[in-house]
């Protein structure tokens, strides 16, 4: 393995099934020295806490391993800009849990989509997220930890927030005053939501647009998954690296770029066989040397 393959923080998002700690330890047998999670289920309003017991389980796994960091994704129920006030007020709960498991577990990044705004104004739903994501973290003791809330870019979709670069600079930028941000990109949202990644000047010029809006030094995590669907199309379907319309030689081009080495490079692509997970950090790895 070479030294620019051991210098970057590959993995994949892994199962919570029997312990976090479980799949901290699990990820270094795929050849994964970073890993994403939910903490806990994805689909329910309600969650457990974290014990102590849990955490520091977590942090001594993680530190006999060399793993890290840790990203926890946000549940998807989570909508911090609804029209409803009902649902914001029950995402303001869920997404404040959310913190506290992660602070419990020591992880360095929460990721979260911005939400849908659907029956207002864009403005309103830029305005309605940061003020929810304010009050959520509000009080909770994460200063002096390395815990930053990364803004995930979108597909895209009618009504969705972040579906440009412009718009998770704008929702990142309304928030540093009230909590550590910054941000997270996906590449089969950045194709889909119409960015060009395969081609080289196309390439380049996502990039160039990158730095003009959010900034690559904001950037702490790329979610790696290769799209079923074309460019544009707005459809988040993810794909096995190098089996999609992205391709590998874009994969390549990120985990060799000078200006991401400091960000983690996860997968989120479907587990359809035994063995998938390996495969495409495998993939990644190879992509990397």
């Amino acid at each position: 393995m070479s030294t620019q393959t051991q210098n970057r923080r590959i993995g994949i998002h892994l199962s919570t099934t029997g312990g976090v700690d479980k799949a901290v330890a699990h990820a270094p047998e795929i050849g994964a020295n970073t890993l994403q999670i939910f903490s806990a289920s994805p689909r329910m309003w309600r969650a457990s806490k974290i014990s102590p017991a849990q955490g520091e389980q977590t942090r001594t796994a993680r530190a006999a391993h060399n793993v890290g960091p840790l990203v926890i994704h946000t549940s998807y129920l989570v909508n911090v800009c609804s029209q409803s006030d009902e649902v914001r007020q029950k995402s303001i709960v869920a997404f404040r849990g959310e913190i506290e498991r992660a602070l419990a577990l020591g992880a360095e990044y929460l990721v979260l989509h911005p939400g849908s705004y659907r029956g207002m104004t864009r403005e309103q739903g830029l305005y309605l997220a940061a003020e929810s994501i304010a009050r959520a973290i509000d009080g909770l003791p994460w200063q002096g930890t390395p815990f930053h809330i990364l803004i995930e870019n979108t597909a895209g979709a009618e009504f969705s927030l972040g579906g440009s670069f412009e718009q998770v600079a704008e929702q990142i930028e309304r928030l540093r005053a009230h909590a550590p941000v910054a941000a997270c990109l996906d590449t089969c949202h950045t194709h889909v939501a119409g960015y060009d990644l395969v081609s080289e000047s196309g390439y380049a010029e996502t990039l160039r647009q990158i730095e003009q809006t959010v900034g690559t030094k904001h950037v702490r995590v790329w979610h790696c998954n290769d799209a079923k669907a074309e460019r544009g199309s707005k459809l988040d379907r993810h794909e096995h690296i190098g089996e999609g319309k992205i391709g590998l030689e874009p994969f390549r081009r990120l985990l060799h770029n000078p200006e991401f080495a400091h960000c983690a490079f996860i997968a989120e692509t479907p587990v359809d066989a035994p063995g998938d997970e390996e495969r495409d950090v495998r993939a990644l790895l190879a992509l990397a040397e």
